[in-house]
C-alpha cells in the first residue's frame, strides 16, 4: 500500500469515526476532529490545519474544539518561540475512561434505586426491569473493578 493510498484511507476512517462520534451524541465536527486527531499519522494539528484537512469554517472548528477541550478529549500545546497551537488528543491513563463510565453508572445505579423504592408495586414489570438494570450495573461494577487489578498487575 502506498502512503498516499494509506493516507485516503485514513481520511475515509475520520469521516466513518466522526459519525460513530456523532451517533454517541458529539457534535458532527467535533466527531471529526476529534477522530483526525486520533487516527491520523500527524501526532499533532494547528488550528488552520485542522479547518484545513476537514474543509470546515474556523467558527465550527473553534466551537468543537472549545467543547472537545471542555469534555478533556483534547488539548493543546505551544513550541517555544511559536505563537501557534497545536491540539491532539489528552493522554489519559487508558484505564481511566473505564473508571469515568463506572463512576457514571454509579450514580444512575443510585438513582434506580430510588426510583424502585419508591414504585408503590415492587412487582411490576417496570420495576423487575429497573432490578434487573440494578443487577447488571452492580455486575459491571464488580468486573471492572477486577479489571482494573488484573490491568495493573500486567503492567508490573
Amino acid at each position: 500500500m502506498t502512503t498516499e493510498e494509506r493516507i485516503n484511507l485514513q481520511r475515509q476512517l475520520v469521516e466513518t469515526m466522526g459519525r460513530l462520534h456523532e451517533y454517541e451524541g458529539m457534535q458532527p465536527v467535533a466527531g471529526r476532529i476529534f477522530s483526525l486527531l486520533m487516527i491520523m499519522d500527524k501526532e499533532h494539528f494547528t488550528f488552520d490545519e485542522i479547518v484545513e484537512e476537514l474543509n470546515i469554517s474556523k467558527s465550527s472548528a473553534s466551537v468543537a474544539i472549545k467543547m472537545l477541550q471542555i469534555r478533556g478529549l483534547i488539548e493543546y500545546f505551544t513550541l517555544p518561540g511559536d505563537r501557534k497551537r497545536y491540539f491532539r488528543i489528552k493522554r489519559h491513563e487508558p484505564f481511566n475512561l473505564f473508571e469515568e463510565f463506572k463512576n457514571k453508572m454509579i450514580e444512575k445505579h443510585k438513582n434506580l434505586k430510588q426510583i424502585i423504592e419508591l414504585k408503590a408495586d415492587p412487582d411490576s414489570k417496570n420495576s423487575k426491569y429497573l432490578k434487573d438494570l440494578c443487577f447488571i450495573m452492580e455486575f459491571f461494577q464488580e468486573s471492572v473493578e477486577k479489571l482494573r487489578l488484573q490491568y495493573e498487575q500486567l503492567k508490573k
